[in-house]
């Protein structure tokens, strides 16, 4: 009869498509005796994880990590979880990885044409709103301060990663890249799907039984055939738009109005945002004279306000347009994942952080499980795949 952690294990591993899984139990039999992700039957490669701090492989300062960098809990929504620590030393960036050496070309490389992919991470945030787990080397290549003494120059290799935020701390984010590096004319890249739902701040010495109710789920899945980033928090895919996209998201704003008004030529033309605008889902008149009609149109992802001319024959003929919303998330990708030429310049799986210019903390909390999948998990999978360890109370609602 299996225990509960083995049932815990199967739900995962037992979900097809899945191609690995980190629940921090699972170590190598011997040596260095490294945390291993579980894998499918027959697979060649466990994805051992390697300690790293990337301040000291990249810009030469600060010492090497080790596994002590990463306390256990002893306990978790897998039965076990590692620490990601509030780090005060500016040359200290610890980090678990797989190096792109023993990944190339696996499994866990997702990549090109026609490829979708899932992720799952378990964890509990006391603070940030970095990277929790992916293929995220976001480039030490930049301009910035933070990087004028860098030794080890890498432009990004960004393919695909989860968040704990950044448009909101303690969202879950779900990026995914078409080049490896930035979009819409940005050193960043923006082409992701993120929750309107937050997680709170837990403290990491928090009680054992405050910890246990304090588990939550970030995923989010990228379904190639549909062009959609969808974001998930404890199994729930909010809706998320934002409003003012001229002021408060300029970049996108510009990227959707040379891509849809064909001027205003700022970014290369794989950089425009193109999102489907053909039928809308709603449309409403604002007013309407014997000469205009101006109407806001709401699309799967966009609400747009079009201005029209009326011709003689009663016809309308389009005279402007203006974005005045955009949806966060779903959000659409009409892309496929980034594939590197070659292992030399694709980037390392990390967990707890990725490789960035801006070297800061990031998340800062427990992660109890890490799970990636190479396709689109069903939205009903992705609810009980997040009810794993989640009180019983949350776990009823999913």
């Amino acid at each position: 009869m299996q225990n509960d952690h083995e049932q815990r294990v199967a739900a995962v591993t037992g979900t097809p498509s899945c191609v690995a899984f980190w629940d921090f139990v699972k170590r190598e039999p011997g040596g260095e005796r490294r945390f291993t992700a579980h894998v499918p039957a027959g697979a060649v490669n466990d994805f051992a994880l390697d300690a790293m701090n990337y301040i000291h492989e990249f810009w030469g300062k600060g010492r090497e990590a080790t596994y002590a960098d990463f306390p256990l809990l002893g306990r978790g929504p897998f039965g076990q979880a590692i620490q990601i620590r509030q780090e005060t030393d500016d040359t200290f960036r610890p980090l678990l990885l797989v190096p792109r050496s023993r990944l190339h070309d696996s499994a866990l490389d997702i990549k090109g044409p026609g490829k979708s992919l899932s992720m799952i991470v378990w964890a509990i945030r006391e603070s940030g709103e970095h990277a929790l787990a992916g293929i995220w080397h976001e480039g030490t290549d930049l301009e910035r301060e933070e990087t004028k003494d860098v030794r080890r120059v890498e432009r990004g290799m960004r393919q695909y990663a989860l968040f704990a935020g950044l448009d909101k701390e303690g969202a879950a984010l779900g990026h995914v890249s078409d080049n490896g590096g930035s979009s819409f004319g940005c050193i960043w890249a923006h082409h992701r799907a993120t929750t309107p739902d937050r997680t709170p701040q837990i403290p990491s010495n928090a009680t054992a039984e405050v910890l246990d109710q304090a588990w939550a789920a970030y995923a989010f899945t990228f379904d190639n055939e549909k062009n959609e980033i969808i974001a998930y928090l404890n199994g729930v895919a909010s809706n998320h738009w934002v409003e003012d996209v001229k002021n408060r998201h300029k970049r996108l704003y510009r990227a959707w109005h040379q891509g849809r008004c064909h001027n205003e030529p700022s970014f290369p033309a794989d950089q425009v945002y193109t999102p489907p605008e053909d039928t809308p889902v709603a449309v409403q008149v604002i007013s309407e004279t014997e000469a205009e009609r101006v109407e806001v149109r709401e699309f799967r992802y966009t609400k747009v306000e079009v201005r029209l001319r009326k011709n003689p024959d009663g016809t309308f003929t389009e005279t402007g347009c203006e974005l005045l919303a955009a949806r966060l998330n779903p959000w659409c990708f009409p892309h496929d994942v980034y594939t590197p030429p070659d292992a030399a310049h694709g980037g390392p799986f990390t967990i707890g952080r990725v490789i960035h210019s801006a070297a800061g903390v990031g998340f800062t909390g427990y992660i109890g499980g890490v799970a990636v999948f190479d396709r689109a998990l069903s939205a009903k999978e992705v609810a009980q795949l997040s009810a794993i360890g989640m009180t019983s109370l949350v776990a009823a609602q999913l």
